[in-house]
């Protein structure tokens, strides 16, 4: 078996590792057991269903998240731990090349077995190892356990948040459409009227610069200068979007970049992922099954090419992740989130000139692609493949969604998926300059 070097992560100083010791030992039943809670409207079929080659089943996600910790904490920090299946290490591996061969990402849903049952057992297997481990952990001792433990926690809610938009990719491409929870009340009402909010620019501190947890990808904290800008104060929303499909968007090149044209007429492309055009009526799949498109809701599932097209025939642009930064971290982070029970983007009315949505409801396209901070170096060890490895090809989100737990988020988290990507809840804010 391969061993796990302990040397990956950076320990935080005292004072922020006694926070820490404390959120592991509170925080970390809770979280394993919202996964659960996540999945009770499942049904047992619904576990192992693979629609995509982007997507996962259900039960890989708990199997990975477990698998996490036994890897990552469990076997270096926890002598004497029994592994619960000798093959699970490479069933449930999902991209470390440092800990050992992995099952093809693909063939995920060709899994039968171990059934949800069986990887339910596994999860119980590591908590109850975990509540032993942390129930003995010393704040000097074991910093590096410590620091281990809630890195795999915020894992942990990564794949909460992936585990929702993966139900709703498989729920959609089946034909009865079912629906995961009930509707939530419909929020009718005008939207808030658009407003350009202006930001003076200058050179800003950009990145994670506190003692707090944040991904090795948000540091270090560095010097940009950023010129005058402004944004807009809320999300497009379906409506201004249906403006664009209906003025010919998804028809003129011109609007398009040369690999998103491509992409486009290759996968025929007419509008966001999970709409269609019924009876003269865009109507959409959401967690709760099909509706209308309500034309008040900021868009969603959109890639980032759409975004930037949208952005293009609209006559602004995209938002820079430092011009968005700038702008959000004096926001609360507060909004349409995980703990809503909305699972869906919601109308904002009309209110002050305040930003708005910058927090929740979708992920926020930005101009920015997915590259190393100044002075950037990922951890040592298998660890360093969390985010290092992906630095290429991919743009940077910002914001969180409507399935992203609110204690995952700061205004310094930097999201990134490939510019096609658009089943994660994704939409747009437009930017212009001075």
């Amino acid at each position: 078996m391969e061993t796990v070097s302990t040397a990956s992560l950076k320990p935080p100083k005292r004072k922020a590792l006694s926070r820490c010791l404390a959120f592991v030992v509170e925080r970390y039943p809770q979280l394993r057991s919202q996964t659960l809670e996540l999945c009770a409207p499942l049904l047992e079929e619904d576990y192992g269903v693979q629609t995509a080659e982007f997507v996962s089943p259900p039960k890989w996600h708990l199997a990975h998240t477990s698998w996490f910790f036994e890897r990552f904490v469990l076997e270096p920090f926890s002598p004497g731990y029994t592994v619960f299946h000798p093959h699970y290490s490479y069933l449930f591996n999902s991209y470390y090349e440092q800990m050992g061969a992995f099952y093809p990402r693909a063939q995920r849903g060709w899994l039968s077995r171990p059934a949800a049952a069986e990887v339910r057992d596994y999860r119980a297997h590591v908590d109850e190892a975990m509540r032993r481990l942390c129930a003995g952990l010393n704040l000097m001792r074991d910093q590096q356990a410590i620091a281990r433990i809630e890195l795999g926690l915020h894992h942990e809610q990564q794949h909460q948040e992936l585990l929702m938009t993966d139900i709703k990719h498989n729920f959609a491409m089946n034909p009865l459409r079912p629906a995961y929870h009930p509707a939530a009340p419909s929020r009718a009402g005008e939207a808030a009227a658009l407003r350009w909010l202006t930001y003076p620019g200058g050179l800003a501190s950009i990145g994670h610069g506190g003692e707090d947890f944040c991904f090795d990808n948000e540091r270090p904290r560095h010097s940009a200068f950023v010129p005058p800008y402004r944004l807009a104060s809320h999300l497009v929303t379906n409506g201004e979007y249906m403006e664009f499909i209906k003025s010919g968007g998804y028809e003129r090149a011109h609007y398009w970049l040369a690999d998103a044209w491509r992409v486009l007429r290759e996968n025929d492309w007419q509008a966001p992922l999970y709409w269609e055009h019924i009876e003269g009526r865009w109507w959409q799949m959401t967690l709760a099954g099909m509706r209308p498109v309500e034309e008040t809701e900021p868009v969603c599932h959109v890639s980032f090419y759409e975004a930037d097209a949208y952005a293009r025939w609209a006559g602004k642009r995209l938002p820079s992740e430092t011009e968005w930064e700038l702008a959000a971290r004096e926001q609360p982070i507060a909004g349409n989130l995980l703990e809503s029970g909305i699972y869906q983007p919601a109308l904002v009315a009309e209110g002050s000139d305040e930003l708005k949505q910058i927090f929740g409801d979708v992920w926020e396209w930005t101009q920015s692609p997915y590259t190393p901070y100044p002075g950037y170096r990922p951890p040592m060890g298998a660890i360093g493949e969390y985010n290092g490895k992906f630095m290429c090809n991919q743009m940077v989100l910002r914001g969180g969604s409507c399935v992203t737990p609110r204690t995952h988020l700061r205004a310094s988290y930097r999201n990134f998926f490939y510019p096609a990507d658009r089943w994660q809840f994704s939409g747009i804010r437009l930017a212009d300059d001075l």
